[in-house]
């Protein structure tokens, strides 16, 4: 049997093995945000310069950071504009040294829903610069064709509201997407509050999931980490072993050749 961990999808030509991807922010202490980082066997490690310049410890902040070896991708978090999200992805390019850019766009404070209309202007700005956009979007299918043509080949549509923890609230458009988006690496990105949500996106044939908040707020982020690492490689196994089919009536798992099996319990009865 072939094992998740020989199992690869790319970022931008980049092959990774872990199917999760973790956030840096809202931890107890530096400490155990670390040790959830290294518990999640993720590769990859999401930060906001914007966001904790002012409420990390400065230098040691980064470095802790820097110290857990992972590809960072810094994100656009907390934007409202097009020239805002642009000007904050061109920062990070020169502070993390690299090109990748988790793109946010806010278009309401409310539910902190992504703006597709800036969303889309500002990925085509930051692609024609060179930059490797992963869009933080809804679960539109339309937009996410839009974002694709225009040239991101990872895409990170919502589960639910950031923040929520109330898991995939539409899967049948996430599943369109994965369909219609067949060559598209696909994130479920925010939203997720359990391990068996994580496990459900995988189990649509999603990519992989980015989350923090689930793991941050837990009563026990470590202890949580380790949760969503075993149910991101149970619904990749899933997937890939693929489901029996849904049937609308019952069917015996240990049928007697020839006879239905109410009849199988029946005759068990008249003999007692």
């Amino acid at each position: 049997m072939s094992s998740v961990i020989s199992d690869s999808f790319s970022i931008y030509g980049e092959q990774l093995t872990s199917r999760l991807l973790i956030g840096s922010a809202l931890y107890p202490s530096p400490a155990i945000m670390a040790d959830s980082i290294v518990a999640s066997g993720a590769q990859v490690v999401t930060v906001s310069l914007r966001r904790q310049q002012s409420a990390a410890a400065g230098d040691d902040f980064w470095q802790l950071i820097k110290d857990t070896g992972l590809k960072i991708l810094p994100n656009t978090a907390g934007c409202h504009s097009v020239k805002e999200a642009v000007t904050l992805a061109q920062m990070c390019r020169e502070v993390f040294a690299t090109d990748w850019i988790k793109l946010e766009l806010i278009g309401d404070e409310y539910n902190l829903q992504p703006d597709p209309f800036a969303l889309l202007e500002a990925t085509k700005i930051l692609l024609a610069e060179g930059f490797k956009v992963l869009p933080y979007c809804t679960d539109d299918l339309v937009l996410c064709q839009r974002l694709a043509d225009a040239g991101c080949e990872v895409l990170m549509p919502w589960g639910a509201p950031i923040g929520t923890g109330k898991g995939l609230l539409n899967q049948y458009n996430l599943k369109t997407i994965r369909e219609r988006l067949p060559n598209t690496t696909l994130i479920v990105d925010a939203g997720l509050g359990l391990p068996s949500h994580a496990c459900q996106a995988l189990e649509l044939g999603y990519d992989a999931v980015l989350l923090n908040s689930a793991i941050a707020g837990a009563g026990c982020p470590v202890t949580m980490s380790h949760a969503f690492k075993a149910a991101v490689d149970a619904g990749r196994f899933a997937y890939r072993a693929k489901a029996m089919p849904e049937k609308d009536v019952a069917a015996p798992s240990t049928p007697t050749m020839g006879m239905p099996f109410w009849h199988q319990e029946l005759g068990i009865k008249n003999k007692n």
